[in-house]
């Protein structure tokens, strides 16, 4: 199998190291680099002083120019570069008839959104969006308990996501991170999409936005590091109000997802790996732990995942229309978080 990447920053190389672990030497790795950064980033987010760069030491056949490096007809192209770059090589990859990997957001804005959906369709090619935490067994739970009812008529949800920015990557200066920079589609919104992503998952398309924040910190961005958003959703034909708050602030940092019904509510912990469901009385009815879990296990399963959508054995679980979906709503929420309004998405 032959895999070109586009972008090899800590996203990127942990791509290629699990495709190395679950494909052995049966992968070949191309790369597209612009700027050619060498060092090699651990797991734990610290980079090797010494020893072969990132290059030699996954032997990549690296290419300058985007179009040539599509002319060796890699099966399937990594997109992972900043934000406001993903369309270009998607779209150029899509011309060419590969299949793409791209992480998420899908795009910093929706201008080219609806081209790169009809290409991915009417080529049939496979295209997955990189939301490794659609993979988390707890969140597979929710899923299922609000799928049968355990809680009753759901009224509402609080979600919730904080983490201290600076800290994220110990290796380079967080001013420099894309997601520090407006210009490279920075932001919490869009580079927490996740979280709208899993509310959409779990509650829909909100008919209604409403958001509130900005740069509220004292860290050197020029984005939004605080959002408080409010979404109007439905379930059964009744609203359902999802609040989400979002920071680049909070030590420790903080994932949680809590769901209000009638009859019981349902608390996720992502960080911690447990989910718990209290009945009406408040009692612990059930509860599951996943503290066993390893980060890099999400990666891995979506990696399994898209290579099982190649194979024709399986539908992307995000596919390109899905994403732009979570994408229209972190959209509407920094229009909203601009204008002042609500913004209306059905």
């Amino acid at each position: 199998m032959k895999v070109l990447l586009a972008g090899l920053g800590s996203i990127g190389q942990r791509h290629v190291r699990n495709l190395r672990t679950i494909l052995g030497d049966k992968v070949q790795f191309l790369a597209y680099r612009v700027r050619r950064r060498r060092h090699v980033i651990h797991p734990d987010m610290s980079i090797q002083p010494a020893g072969p760069d990132v290059e030699g030491l996954y032997g990549l056949r690296v290419f300058t120019r985007l179009d040539e490096a599509l002319a060796e007809r890699p099966d399937a192209v990594f997109v992972t570069n900043p934000n406001s770059l993903h369309m270009p090589v998607a779209l150029a990859a899509a011309r060419a008839g590969c299949h793409l990997f791209v992480e998420k957001p899908l795009s910093h804005d929706f201008r080219d959104v609806p081209e790169l959906v009809d290409l991915i369709e009417r080529n049939r090619l496979v295209c997955l969006v990189g939301f490794h935490l659609r993979f988390h067994p707890g969140l597979r739970v929710v899923q299922s308990w609000l799928a049968g009812n355990a809680v009753g008529r759901v009224l509402a949800a609080r979600l919730d996501f904080g983490e201290h920015l600076p800290s994220w990557h110990p290796y380079e200066d967080y001013r420099q991170m894309h997601e520090s920079r407006r210009e490279l589609g920075g932001g919490v919104i869009r580079s927490q999409i996740h979280d709208l992503d899993y509310a959409y998952a779990l509650f829909g398309l909100p008919r209604r936005i409403f958001a509130v924040g900005g740069h509220w910190s004292r860290l050197d961005v020029d984005v939004e590091d605080t959002a408080s958003i409010l979404m109007e959703c439905l379930a059964d034909g009744r609203p359902v109000a999802v609040h989400l708050h979002q920071d680049y602030i909070r030590r420790p940092r903080s994932r949680t997802c809590e769901v209000i019904g009638d009859d019981g509510t349902i608390r996720l912990d992502f960080n911690a790996g447990t989910v718990d469901r209290r009945d009406g009385t408040g009692r612990i009815a059930e509860t599951r732990s996943f503290e066993s879990l390893d980060r890099n296990d999400l990666f891995l399963e979506e990696l399994h995942h898209f290579l099982a959508c190649l194979r024709g054995e399986a539908q992307p679980i995000v596919g390109v229309r899905e994403a732009s979906q979570s994408l229209r709503m972190a959209l509407a929420a920094l229009e909203s978080m601009e204008t002042g309004q609500v913004v209306n998405l059905t």
